[in-house]
C-alpha cells in the first residue's frame, strides 16, 4: 500500500518523508483505529483512510517538525474512525422484504447473487447492494453514505472477493478474463 502512497507525491524528498512517518506510524494508526472500531476490518479501513487524509493535507503535515507527527496522526487516526462509526450509526440497512429491482433473464442467478449479498457483513453489503443491485457508481455511493470514495473502492473489491470466495467454495468457476 506504501507505494500507492508514494505514487501520489510529486519530490522525492516527499517520499522519503512519507516514507519515514508511515513506517514509524503505521502501527500505531492501526492500533488507534482498532481501539476505537473494534474490529481488524474496519480499523484497517480507517488506518487506509488516515493515510489518505494524511496526503491531502501533505503541505500542512511536511512543515510539521517532526516530533509533532505523531500526535498529528494519531488524531487523523482517531478522526477517521470515528467518521466510520458516525455514518454507520446514520446507514440504514435495505429491510429484509425489499424486493430489489430485477434483471429478466437468468432471474435465478440474479436472486441467488442479491441473497449472497445480503449475507455479506454489513458495512460489505450495503455498498454491495448499491453497487451491483443499484448500479451506482462509487463517488454516488460515498456522497450518499457519507464516506470516502477510497473506501467505497476498497469495500467493494473486499466485498467482490468476499462473494468469489463464497462462490467458489459452492464450487463455482471464476475465471478473470
Amino acid at each position: 500500500m506504501l507505494a500507492v502512497y508514494l505514487a501520489m507525491l510529486e519530490t522525492e524528498e516527499d517520499q522519503r518523508r512519507f516514507t519515514r512517518l508511515y513506517e514509524a506510524y503505521e502501527k500505531k494508526v492501526y492500533a488507534v483505529s482498532l481501539r476505537i472500531l473494534g474490529d481488524p476490518t474496519r480499523a484497517e479501513d480507517a488506518a487506509q483512510q488516515t493515510w489518505f487524509q494524511l496526503l491531502r493535507n501533505w503541505e500542512r503535515v511536511s512543515a510539521l517538525p517532526w516530533e509533532e507527527t505523531e500526535g498529528y496522526a494519531v488524531t487523523a487516526a482517531k478522526n477517521c474512525a470515528l467518521d466510520i462509526l458516525r455514518a454507520e450509526r446514520r446507514t440504514t440497512a435495505f429491510p429484509e422484504d425489499w424486493d430489489p429491482p430485477a434483471r429478466e433473464e437468468r432471474q435465478e442467478e440474479y436472486d441467488y447473487l442479491v441473497s449472497l449479498i445480503r449475507a455479506l457483513p454489513e458495512n460489505y453489503r450495503r455498498i454491495l447492494e448499491l453497487k451491483c443491485v443499484e448500479e451506482q457508481g462509487n463517488r454516488e455511493i460515498a456522497r450518499r453514505l457519507n464516506i470516502n470514495e477510497s473506501t467505497v473502492a476498497s469495500r467493494v473489491m473486499r466485498g467482490r472477493a468476499m462473494l468469489r470466495e463464497q462462490l467458489e467454495k459452492e464450487g463455482y468457476c471464476y475465471d478473470a478474463v
